[in-house]
């Protein structure tokens, strides 16, 4: 069906060229003299338009199957070219035909003064066809080069744009906030030195007064903890300079130093590290995310299965008849069954399981012997 109709447009082209030649021919008089012997041909102009008209839609119509053979392998080989063209071939290829027809509109701007018009015509020919040809082909054999200066500036866009953020916000997203406990803990220190530990770390200046509160205490033992906690900071500071960060931020409306860093760790989006258990609790209650010191000894913590036996050393009773609690390196402790009398010796236990509770982790054995 669709043949048919293609077949019927050409016809039509055929004849309407029939009519417009038909007619050209008439009026200038070019008629071939077999037109002049024939006094209708001659003197009647639509009979000679009909005629023309006739003729060319015949041959149109002849000639249809092999225009449509033409204009298939046409299409096919311009379809085949363009599937083994990139797209970025042809957007390169259309910007660099803009500019180089913009170009030679600017070249020919003084060469149309020129007063001999036919070489002011020829140049401005010349120029328009030069800078289109050099405009499209340029950009595409330059492609890659083209490319990866465009990767470059969107990488180099994309740096400038994350260091003006992080210049608007000092406190980054992965940085964390150290608490009071943490910080006399000391073993922030030890798991900073390992590697462990990403991003700045905040020490809040409402922390840094209870330490410098606690190294003013009349108690001993808050003293001890208060200096021991400002030793700690020094230190991580020489070392980790870049690493530690103090910032001057209060909320004078809070009173708690816990309440203050949950309200920090809130506001900034930043995780709370602390060995604190009601800390700890409190915060992920309120959304916050928290970081615990102790949690991560436990995790890191040799792993021990009923039935494997271990050299501990008793230290004090327990709190059933006949207990006896030992300690392994790390703190964890055991709690031995009938192991009061080996209490001061060095004996074999055989573990018979292993509770985990928020405090830590406890291991339960029987003495085997001594």
């Amino acid at each position: 069906m669709l043949k048919r109709v293609l077949r019927g447009i050409c016809t039509i082209i055929g004849m309407v060229l029939g009519y417009l030649l038909g007619l050209l021919v008439y009026r200038n008089g070019a008629l071939p003299e077999v037109f002049h012997r024939v006094p209708l041909l001659h003197h009647n102009q639509w009979f000679v338009i009909l005629i023309f008209v006739i003729i060319f839609g015949f041959i149109f119509f002849i000639i249809f199957p092999l225009v449509a053979r033409i204009g298939k392998a046409i299409s096919e080989a311009v379809e085949k070219g363009m599937a083994e063209v990139r797209l970025a071939d042809i957007v390169l290829g259309i910007f660099g035909l803009i500019i180089g027809l913009l170009i030679a509109m600017l070249i020919c701007v003084p060469v149309g003064r020129i007063p001999i018009s036919w070489l002011a015509s020829t140049i401005t020919l010349i120029v328009y066809v030069l800078m289109a040809y050099l405009g499209v082909i340029i950009p595409i054999r330059r492609r890659d080069q083209i490319l990866d200066s465009l990767q470059v500036m969107r990488e180099n866009t994309s740096v400038k744009r994350m260091s003006r953020k992080k210049a608007a916000n000092p406190l980054e997203e992965r940085a964390k906030v150290l608490d009071t406990s943490v910080i006399i803990d000391g073993r922030i220190y030890d798991i900073i030195q390992s590697g462990f530990l990403e991003g700045p770390l905040v020490v809040p200046s409402f922390v840094l007064g209870e330490l410098q509160l606690l190294a003013d205490n009349g108690d001993d033992l808050k003293r001890v903890r208060g200096r021991r906690g400002l030793d700690i900071i020094n230190k991580m500071q020489s070392e980790y300079g870049n690493l530690i960060k103090i910032i001057d931020k209060d909320y004078p409306e809070l009173s708690g130093v816990d309440d203050k860093l949950l309200e920090m760790g809130k506001d900034e989006k930043m995780k709370i590290i602390t060995n604190d258990y009601n800390l700890n609790k409190v915060a992920k209650v309120r959304g916050i995310q928290v970081l615990n010191i102790n949690e991560l000894a436990n995790a890191v913590k040799p792993v021990v299965l009923p039935g494997e036996t271990m050299q501990v050393h008793p230290v004090k009773n327990g709190k059933e008849s006949g207990q006896a609690v030992a300690y392994l390196d790390d703190g964890t402790m055991i709690v031995i069954e009938n192991g009061r009398r080996f209490i001061g010796q060095q004996i074999v236990v055989r573990v018979t399981s292993v509770l985990q509770t928020a405090a830590g982790r406890m291991i339960f054995g029987k003495a085997e012997h001594h």
